[in-house]
């Protein structure tokens, strides 16, 4: 089986490789607008989607397609990706010591055409992070190509508080890889891989709601 990935995110890659499914890479840009009074939820579905339906009309055939979407949220405002370093500040500094959430919608499309869906919330505790962390992150450059301006992954920086976060660390970095398994197996794909063990020697985080989300109960 191989998979079509379109997204341009190497974090994306990074963790559609630990499935060990083969797969290429080719992202079709769509527009990302809201469309009034549209949840978040909705929103992220319809683009990912679109994403998917996107990468089937231009890109090379093959058997499936993976397209995501994922939205930070705070106060119910979506933030995308800081403008410029004053903007990556500024959403840092909203964010310090609250929660968020981030929503990842992942869309399978077959070669017939036909799609499924997988959704994951994740809540996001924020650490109180100093100002002087803030300029140094941001001066790195790392911000300016994340939703949110922040990374989970980054060693760096560490913005959210380990002690508090007890949700899907995959999905906020892009892509919960449990829903994607689940979604893959109601279309008769099993993972070659330890999906679970493979992401959280990955990420480093022990992850506990596993379980639950391969039993599809969260």
């Amino acid at each position: 089986m191989e998979i079509m990935l379109a997204s341009a995110s190497p974090r994306r890659r990074e963790l559609l490789a630990l499935t060990g499914w083969h797969f290429s890479v080719c992202a079709s840009p769509i527009p990302e607008s809201a469309h009034p009074g549209e949840a978040p939820q909705e929103l992220a579905k319809r683009l990912a989607l679109a994403k998917a339906e996107s990468a089937r009309n231009s890109c090379p055939d093959t058997a499936m397609i993976l397209a995501a979407d994922t939205m930070v949220i705070h106060k119910g405002a979506i933030l995308g990706k800081p403008a410029d370093d004053v903007e990556a500040a500024a959403m840092l500094q909203g964010l310090r010591a609250e929660q968020h959430e981030v929503i990842t919608a992942i869309a399978i499309q077959g070669e017939d055409g036909a799609s499924t869906l997988e959704l994951c919330e994740s809540k996001v505790p924020m650490r109180d992070y100093q100002d002087e962390e803030i300029q140094t992150y941001v001066e790195g450059g790392s911000p300016l190509d994340k939703a949110g301006a922040y990374g989970i992954q980054d060693p760096d920086f560490t913005p959210v508080d380990p002690d508090a976060f007890h949700d899907c660390f995959a999905n906020v970095m892009g892509l919960p890889l449990c829903h994607l398994v689940r979604a893959m197996q109601r279309l008769g794909h099993d993972t070659p891989e330890d999906v679970p063990a493979r992401c959280m020697q990955f990420t480093g985080y022990q992850c506990t709601i596993y379980p639950e989300v391969l039993r599809g109960e969260r």
